[in-house]
């Protein structure tokens, strides 16, 4: 099992419903050598008492606060400058964290010396009769990502892992972080997308494995900004988002990618947004839609 020490940073803003789960799958984890800086993003409800809780109670966690909500990207990248260990990972602060999660990524990253490591995640979703959430099945486009498992990769070699955009699926060597000087954009709704781009493209090798890591959950609010798609201005950002993916993929000469990413975005994104877009009552919404198609890689 591996030695190797990790910081596992947890943003979260308004999430005491789902924080003490997410720290509980933290305390669970197989690998031994993990610490967690929590990050609060300025919220309004208990979030900052149960974070501060578990500082209080467990060495292993450290809180940091903002003053003022910066949103998503900022709050992960608050938590970078405190990093102080080899290997970095990511668990927002409504999801849960599988227990051999660390230690089956830590030990691929002992044993092949890549960048990172990728690994498969789930839906968690909300119970129709009660106040349960209960994990699907992998689904086929994080499957194409992730299995088989693929050792010293490229993205070359392996496009398809360009679908894998989530940073909490992630285990990254920090130096490799500081050396590419990466960072999550700030003031956006969707701060994965270039930003997985960037690793994949920058990458000397990463790995991919089959296993599950994380279970992503689809909250019973509708909290979760993926569940904002309704929305003008999220739908903009998303589409942004994507866009500027697809262009660092250009950009870096990684065609077999574009033309993956173009494929995955017409298949699974593209669909319900354009159902949204038959009754959207704003036309502004049909009209930023219909500019992206245009602009999607055939």
């Amino acid at each position: 099992m591996s030695s190797t020490p990790v910081t596992v940073i947890v943003p979260g803003y308004d999430v005491a419903e789902y924080a003490v789960e997410a720290l509980d799958s933290l305390r669970a984890q197989t690998h031994p050598h993990w610490t967690a800086i929590l990050v609060d993003d300025a919220s309004t409800d208990e979030t900052a008492r149960i974070f501060a809780d578990a500082e209080a109670d467990d060495p292993r966690f450290r809180l940091l606060r903002h003053n003022e909500q910066r949103g998503l990207g900022a709050a992960r990248n608050s938590g970078l400058t405190l990093v102080d260990t080899p290997y970095t990972a990511f668990l927002d602060a409504d999801d849960v964290m599988r227990p051999d999660a660390l230690t089956r990524l830590a030990d691929t990253l002992d044993r092949t010396g890549s960048d990172f490591v990728v690994g498969a995640y789930v839906r968690l979703r909300p119970d129709a009769d009660g106040p349960d959430y209960t994990a699907g099945e992998v689904q086929p486009w994080v499957a194409a990502a992730t299995d088989p498992a693929r050792f010293g990769t490229t993205l070359a070699q392996h496009p398809a892992a360009s679908g894998n955009i989530v940073a909490w699926s992630k285990l990254s060597r920090t130096a490799f972080w500081r050396a590419r000087g990466l960072r999550f954009p700030e003031g956006r709704y969707y701060e994965d997308q270039v930003l997985a781009q960037r690793m994949y493209t920058s990458a000397a090798a990463f790995d991919v494995i089959p296993d599950v890591v994380v279970e992503w959950r689809q909250r019973r609010d509708g909290g979760s900004i993926t569940q904002r798609l309704g929305e003008v201005d999220v739908l903009r950002d998303y589409l942004e988002a994507l866009g500027e993916g697809i262009a660092v993929l250009r950009a870096a000469g990684a065609d077999a990618a574009v033309a993956e990413r173009g494929r995955l975005i017409r298949t699974l994104d593209l669909p319900p947004l354009l159902r949204i877009a038959e009754t959207h009552p704003d036309a502004a919404y049909r009209i930023a839609l219909e500019a992206f198609v245009e602009s999607l890689p055939d």
